[in-house]
């Protein structure tokens, strides 16, 4: 039986890919992002920094490709509850839930120690998530823009307090205050402007 080269390098960038990204998740909440260099991502991931450099041009990158696959994961979850109807929202649900299951990491991204790249970073992220959600409940116009940027910064200072340990509440009721919060301004869409 012959393996196909192409499909075993395929392999072998992805377990690759996927080391250097465990290290950083790793490694974030040991020393924080302003402290990290691409030579502890490579320590830790054990590969040489000219790997690290075929695949990534630097941290933020690898940042920024970690943060996609979350995006990605949550944009099908949403799909998901949208098809068992619930509307608003649905993936603000799965979000809240993985940073409840990855506290520790999430502290390193959006709480005081994570540099500003990061925090840059996750905000646009949210912001995205919530332009393709809000997209399905109204048209283009200046007010959804408007809606999505202020759903999104109260999304991540909400789970930044959280995090942060200011809280003990459990992942469901901070959802549920998010929604109730929201409310309001998803509402604010569609009623016509006085």
């Amino acid at each position: 039986m012959t393996t196909n080269i192409s499909e075993s390098t395929d392999r072998r960038v992805q377990r690759t890919r996927y080391a250097l990204r465990d290290a950083l998740v790793s490694l974030l909440p040991e020393r924080g992002w302003d402290d990290l260099s691409v030579q502890d991502i490579c320590e830790r991931a054990n590969v040489g920094r000219s790997t690290f450099y075929m695949h990534f041009r630097n941290k933020e990158e690898l940042l920024a490709g970690g943060l996609g696959d979350l995006r990605g994961a949550l944009r099908e979850q949403a799909k998901a509850a949208r098809e068992e109807g619930h509307g608003g929202l649905p993936f603000v649900r799965g979000l809240i839930e993985h940073v409840h299951e990855q506290r520790k990491l999430f502290r390193a991204l959006i709480g005081r120690r994570s540099g500003h790249v990061v925090q840059t970073r996750f905000r646009d992220m949210v912001l995205q998530l919530a332009r393709d959600d809000l997209s399905r409940l109204a048209a283009a116009q200046w007010r959804r823009d408007a809606s999505a940027h202020y759903i999104a910064g109260a999304l991540v200072e909400l789970l930044a307090w959280w995090v942060e340990g200011r809280c003990a509440q459990p992942a469901e009721q901070i959802e549920h205050l998010f929604h109730q919060f929201t409310a309001p301004a998803i509402a604010g869409l569609t009623s016509p402007i006085e």
